[in-house]
This record gives C-alpha cells, structure tokens and sequence, in this order.
C-alpha cells in the first residue's frame, strides 16, 4: 500500500494513476520521459489481460495522494543506522538524517575522508590534513598542509623587512614588495592570491638571490675592514633558508604538473565515459521503446486468442468470475470499480454486446447491491443491422448448488441512447443496478459464490 509501484520503496510525493496504483512523483515522471507510451507494471504483471486505456501512464493523468502521503507521514520508524537508536514518526525522518550522530558523512575540508558525525571533531583535530590552523606570524587562516610553508615565507619577509634600508607599503597584491604588479578588490585578491602561489614564490625566490648578492658584495671586506659577526650570522641563515626554499618551489612545480597531467587525463576520459553513457541511454531507449511496442502487440494478440476462445454467436453467454473477494475488495476501495466481461454475438453476423458488473455497485445500487448491466458495442455488420436495439435480455446468476438462480430481465427502451447505433466504441451500460443485495450474494445459504468463483450468464432472444 505504501511501495512506489517503480521503484518498490516508500512512496514519496505519492501519485495515483487511473489504473489505481501509485507511483513516487520523481518515478512517474522518469518513467513518462523515457517511455513513449508507457504501461503500467503493476498492470502487466496483475493481469495482462486487462491492459486498457487506463494502464498507459501521463503525468497529466495521474493526481496527488493525499490521504496516502498524510498516513505514510505519520508511519512510526527507526534509523537503520548502526549504533543509533533513533525512532519516531516518517514526517521527523529527514531532519533526523541531517542530525544523525552515527551517519556517516565526507569531512567538509575535502580530505576525502568519511567518517561518523559524532567523531568529526576528533578527526578535524587529529586526523585531517587539510584542516585549517592560523599563521602566528600574519594571522591568516590555513590549511595545515601550508602552514609550514606560509610561517617560513612570513619568517623570510620579517628578516627582509628587518634588514632592508627602505619599506613601502603600496595597495595591491602583498607580494608587490618582491615584484607582483596585481591590484583589484578583496575578492578578486583573494582569487588571484590561491592562483598564483607558484608566480609569488618564484619572484620570492628570484628577489631573495637579488638581495643575497648585494648582501654578499657589501660584506666583502675592504681595505683595513671585517664583517661584523651578526652580518655574517644573517647571510648564513639567509643562505640556508633560500636553499630549503628553492627546493620547496621545485617540488611545488613537479606537484603542480603532475596535477596538472592528472586533471587533464581525468578530463578526458570523463568526456569519453560521458559518451558511453549517452550512446548506452540511447540504445536503452530504444530497447525500451521496442518493448513497449511488443508488450503492446503480444498484449493485442492474447486479447485477439481470448476471444476467439470465449466468443459466442447464439445470444447466450456464460461469464466465469475468479477471485471474488480480491476484485470485490478493489471495487470497494475504488481501485478497479467495474469489470467488462468479453464480447459475445447474437448472430453469426449479429450485434456486438458485452456485460459489465459493479461487485459492490454503482448508482443507487452502490454499497449494498451488486450491480449488472447490459452495453451494446460498435460491431463490423451494425450497417446492415435493424436499429435501435429491441431484443429482450434476461440476465442469470448462478447458484452453482442449483437451487435458486437470481434472474432479472429487461426489454430496451427504444429512446435510450444505450439502444441506438454506437457512435464511439460502445454504448452506455443499461441494467439493473440493484440486481443482488450483497449480504445475499456472500450468504452462506446459497452457493453464488463458491471457491472464490462466480457466474453470470445472459440470455438475448434473438426470434
């Protein structure tokens, strides 16, 4: 009752089709999109015989559920989630998810790592190389796979700031002390600043060899004159650090290529599945579309072989029920409200009838009678046929213990309309919609209906 028709989970946005069963609304409309003509599962797989009008799928022709979505609201529920003992009502279902401490969810700085919500923080503390820490020295936020690099950049910076012999400060990008020429707003800074961290250490690199040289000619000792201890002391820790710096810069380059390669690959052989992908959907589509229209020829056929065996040509029709209690039980929740019976002749080339029974009624026979009516339908003589109808109909249900058959009988208004040559497929139906109480009909008193089975049968006198 609560299983999406497509996709056998629990209904979302449910939709009722004119064939009675439901559908998530996300499904229906995959459905509808990827099938031309689609005909509904549930129908072929509960009774191919029935296949209609009413079994081809619309969006248009499907409408929301409410009673359906307001009871699987208030579904009781629990979280499947190891660990958690979560229970409540569906509706509360969603937020739980979002709050789950035992689901488990991608870390957020990109790491690649999932893990449970509850244990998050210790993994952001402990275990996350990309989590974020702040530079001691220039107080911006970082992740701590750059953190190492950034303080030494801010260390070089202090000791230049420290030792040179003029400071500007200017607008614009912070490298523009060692050559950067950028200038815009904080946003764009911000871009320019994650794109450019391979330029800003190369012009580092290129300022610091720069001042090692002029640091270096301005050392050489003169006539009478030797470097001051600190001097030298600076030089040599410059020296250092420029020669852990050039190789920090040249495996940043091997990392930013090889990225680079990777990226591209990647780029490729997406655009290369992506095209799989498309010429796959389409051979399904195609599969799909080729299925329809056999289901819809094999479904033609079996009708056509059903009726050549039930046909009758002498104005006499015995119809056989199965499954009583199921079809009845749909005909009072408004699943499947009336049943045709086969078509069947009064002549070798006569007219074209058929029955069709309420089980639990309809007009003002609806909920406690069954109902049976009479409908001529448009046959391939009705041209050479006496119009409107006029033969009596003498309908019979049948006490399989036969002891007390139900009979009623009519003889057709020659006004109505449901006696006149049919226009359309068939007339509209003329009975007797108070044909057998109901009590009567399940009435363990009379055998009507026995082993879940019935039978009506109908007498047209044809002299």
């Amino acid at each position: 009752k609560y299983l999406c028709s497509n996709c056998n989970n629990i209904l979302k946005k449910a939709l009722q089709t004119l064939c009675g069963h439901r559908y998530c609304s996300a499904c229906l409309t995959w459905i509808v999109r990827n099938n031309k003509n689609a005909i509904c599962q549930k129908c072929k797989e509960e009774d191919p015989n029935s296949l209609g009008e009413e079994s081809l799928l619309a969006e248009e022709r499907a409408f929301g559920d409410a009673a359906i979505n307001k009871e699987i609201s208030e579904l009781r529920v629990h979280c499947v989630t190891p660990g958690c003992s979560w229970s409540g009502i569906m509706k509360d279902f969603e937020e739980h998810q979002s709050l789950c401490e035992y689901a488990l969810i991608p870390c957020h700085t990109g790491c690649g790592h999932v893990v449970m919500r509850r244990k998050l923080a210790d993994h952001l503390e402990n275990g996350c190389v990309n989590n974020v820490t702040v530079c001691q020295q220039c107080q911006c936020v970082l992740a701590s796979s750059e953190y190492q690099v950034r303080t030494f950049l801010c260390q070089i910076k202090a000791l230049y700031q420290c030792h040179s012999t003029s400071s500007t400060t200017k607008d614009g990008c912070r490298f523009s002390e060692v050559g950067c020429a950028f200038r815009g707003s904080k946003e764009k800074m911000k871009e320019h600043e994650k794109s450019a961290v391979g330029a800003h250490m190369l012009l580092l690199l290129q300022h610091m060899r720069q001042l090692k040289g002029t640091w270096c000619s301005a050392a050489k000792p003169a006539q009478g004159f030797t470097p001051q201890p600190e001097l030298n002391k600076v030089i040599s820790e410059l020296e250092n650090k420029l020669h852990v710096f050039e190789n920090i810069v040249a495996v940043l380059n091997k990392e930013v290529e090889s990225s680079n390669l990777e990226i591209l690959a990647f780029r490729r052989q997406s655009e290369l599945d992506q095209n799989i992908i498309r010429g796959l959907e389409m051979k399904i589509a195609e599969l799909h579309r080729c299925l329809t229209q056999k289901d819809a020829g094999l479904s033609s056929l079996h009708k056509s072989l059903l009726f050549s065996e039930q046909a009758s040509y002498d104005g006499i029709f015995l119809w056989k029920i199965t499954d009583v209690g199921r079809k009845l039980q749909d005909s009072v929740t408004g699943r499947t409200v009336g049943l045709y019976s086969p078509a069947f002749y009064t002549a070798k080339y006569g007219y074209k009838v058929c029955l069709r029974v309420y089980l639990n009624g309809d007009g003002t026979g609806k909920g406690t009678h069954m109902s049976l009516f009479f409908v001529v339908m448009k046959g391939d003589y009705d041209a050479l046929l006496p119009w409107p109808f006029r033969h009596k109909v003498t309908f019979m249900l049948l006490d399989q213990n036969n002891r007390e058959h139900v009979i009623d009988a009519f003889r057709p208004d020659l006004t109505s309309a449901s006696f006149q040559r049919p226009v359309n497929e068939m007339n509209v139906a003329s009975g007797c919609p108070m044909f057998l109480p109901l009590a009567k009909l399940q009435s363990p008193k009379h055998a009507y209906v026995k082993e879940d089975t019935l039978f009506l049968k109908c007498i047209i006198e044809t002299n």
